[in-house]
Formats: structure tokens, sequence, C-alpha cells
């Protein structure tokens, strides 16, 4: 379950099938400067499969603008949907009261 952030847009959430993707994407977004990253279990809500777990890999940055506006928040939200598009994952926006991001066209 995830709290409040300090402001929407401030939360981020890029949720991958493989664990070993996670672990390599959060080190990435730590070495460039991401703070606040750690990689959890997620749940996978599905009907099909109660038991499926995704990993996820939470971003909490707070030097950007909110969701309401700023090409920075733009570029991160799109850099974001890519990098788990490549991964055959998602990216989720807590917080953000916006339809999600659209998922890039395939190759």
């Amino acid at each position: 379950m995830t709290t409040a952030s300090p402001h929407p847009g401030s939360e981020h959430l890029l949720v991958l099938p493989d664990r070993d993707a996670a672990e390599r994407i959060a080190e990435d977004l730590r070495d460039e400067g991401f703070e606040q990253v750690r990689v959890v279990r997620e749940a996978a809500a599905t009907e099909d499969d109660d038991e499926a777990h995704e990993w996820a890999v939470h971003v909490l940055d707070t030097r950007l603008p909110d969701s309401s506006g700023g090409g920075a928040y733009e570029g991160l939200r799109e850099r974001f949907t890519e990098l788990v598009a490549e991964h055959d994952g998602w990216y989720d926006e807590p917080g953000d009261p916006r339809p999600p991001a659209p998922r890039p066209p395939s190759p």
C-alpha cells in the first residue's frame, strides 16, 4: 500500500515481470541521482491468477514539478513508459489523476 506523496506526480511505480530487470533499473536510477528508489514485490491484480506476483521499482522524486505541468515531468513520464515497455512491464503513477501514459508502439 502506498502512502500519500508530497505532491501529485512525485511517486512512480515501474512494474516488471522479472526481478533482475527491476534490480538493474533501480540501480541505474540511483546512479542517476534518484535518492528514493526501492524494489518491492507486488501482487498482480488479475482475474486469472491471484497468486501471481510482479516486481516493482518504486520511485519517489520530489525534485520535479508536479503532474499538472512541466516538460521535465512529461519527459520523465515518457522515459519510464518506454523503459518498462522494453521489459514487458507497465508504468503506474499513483496520485496522478490523469489517464495512464500511453504505451509506445511496438517496433
